[in-house]
């Protein structure tokens, strides 16, 4: 039950030297240092004395986001902290809507070490942009070096170029490092989101998380879509804007595969001209993997991706249905947990999924957390999700990525 003074969650179990203490807080009080203050003594208070060696923020944007980090800040001082804006987030199986409260985790270090860097200018020198912020967070941590690594990254949900800012990560943490994250939101207004690192708001930035592990630690992702075309070549694009698909007019392809009339009706939920969430392109990977790219008509009638698709890439359209994507998340759980005894499952769900659950959206959150056994389960909707394993590609639209600490 919620109160303005916070919720709190964790599995009880006693804390192992092996084994990471999570603790969960949240609230919606009105006002931003309370809400702030309230969510972070919830989270400290459960982790029984122990000290938190990071503290995770997601946070509508509807808030004073300086002053709920103030607030929060003033329970757990100079913890390393990093976090974003939202459209909406979750714990433990249930649904803070977008819009609404602020969600804290506390984490003990466990066997890991955590090092969090920031960077500000993703959209000047994206690929530079992810070369310094992964070498910034690795060096942010202290101590001998682990076996294993992985990092988390949040960026500006609305800074483009998110695949380029992913490669600039992979020139530094090369194959061997997964990374698992997603971008900021801001409620579905699609005018400012920000990322947290300490006290700061960072707008047109990106944080990310170094964890050393003496394991190595799976990022595991899917997102239920089925082809509904054959796959096709994308010939001509400029930038987001899709010209041409095998040769032909890409509209009038995208427009043989959907009746939007009848989608417009259906779904209920139009955020702009001709966009519907319940159809996408699928980018075809050579190792196989299909990553969704969302696409849209925007007011001129020009067919648009929010990630630019690059040209001769083959491609297929896309669609799903609640069931279709519900359907992926025990894997999900079970991928990220397996041969493990995690204290924390940490995912990442774009807001898009929740447009096309509808009324059925708290059913993600909480098969998630039904799969992960109980332990502490934390994520946000995102504008866009970052899953990369032994690829240089991974950034997704409409998929949910989980790992487990």
């Amino acid at each position: 039950m919620r109160t303005d003074k916070g919720e709190t969650s964790q599995r009880d179990r006693p804390a192992t030297k092996d084994r990471v203490r999570a603790s969960v807080g949240s609230s919606q009080a009105e006002d931003a240092g309370v809400a702030g203050r309230a969510a972070a003594t919830a989270a400290v208070a459960r982790l029984g004395g122990a000290a938190p060696a990071l503290i995770v923020v997601y946070a509508s944007v509807r808030y004073h986001l300086a002053g709920l980090l103030a607030g929060i800040r003033e329970v757990t001082g100079d913890t390393p902290l990093a976090g974003a804006s939202s459209s909406g987030h979750f714990h433990d199986g249930a649904v803070t809507p977008p819009g609404r409260g602020v969600v804290v985790l506390a984490l003990t270090a466990g066997p890991y070490r955590f090092g969090v860097g920031s960077v500000t200018d993703v959209r000047q020198d994206a690929v530079g942009a992810g070369r310094t912020l992964a070498r910034a967070a690795r060096s942010a941590v202290t101590g001998d070096s682990a076996p294993h690594a992985a990092l988390v990254l949040l960026a500006d949900g609305l800074a483009g170029s998110q695949q380029d800012l992913l490669h600039g990560v992979h020139k530094v943490t090369g194959a061997a490092v997964p990374v698992v994250g997603g971008c900021a939101g801001d409620d579905r207004r699609l005018s400012q989101t920000s990322v947290f690192h300490g006290d700061r708001v960072l707008s047109g930035g990106a944080v990310a998380v170094w964890i050393d592990s003496p394991w190595p630690l799976t990022v595991a992702t899917g997102h239920g879509w089925q082809p509904v075309s054959l796959p096709l070549l994308v010939t001509r694009t400029d930038g987001p804007v899709v010209h041409e698909l095998a040769g032909r007019p890409a509209v009038e392809v995208f427009r043989e595969h959907f009746r939007h009339d009848e989608l417009d009706q259906e779904l209920g939920w139009v955020r702009r001209p001709g966009y519907h969430s319940a159809h996408a392109f699928g980018l075809l990977e050579a190792d196989g993997q299909v990553l969704i790219r969302g696409a849209y008509l925007d007011d001129a009638g020009m067919l648009r991706t929010f990630s630019p698709l690059p040209t001769y890439s083959p491609v297929q359209i896309v669609s799903c249905q609640p069931d279709d994507l519900l359907a992926v998340t025990e894997g999900i759980a079970a991928d990220a947990l397996a041969g493990r005894d995690p204290g924390v499952l940490l995912a990442f769900s774009c807001v898009a999924r929740l447009d096309v659950l509808r009324g059925r959206g708290a059913e993600e959150a909480t098969r998630l957390h039904v799969a992960a056994g109980g332990i502490p389960t934390v994520g946000f909707y995102t504008y866009g999700e970052f899953a990369r394993t032994t690829s240089v590609a991974g950034y997704h639209n409409a998929t949910l990525a989980a790992v487990a600490l």
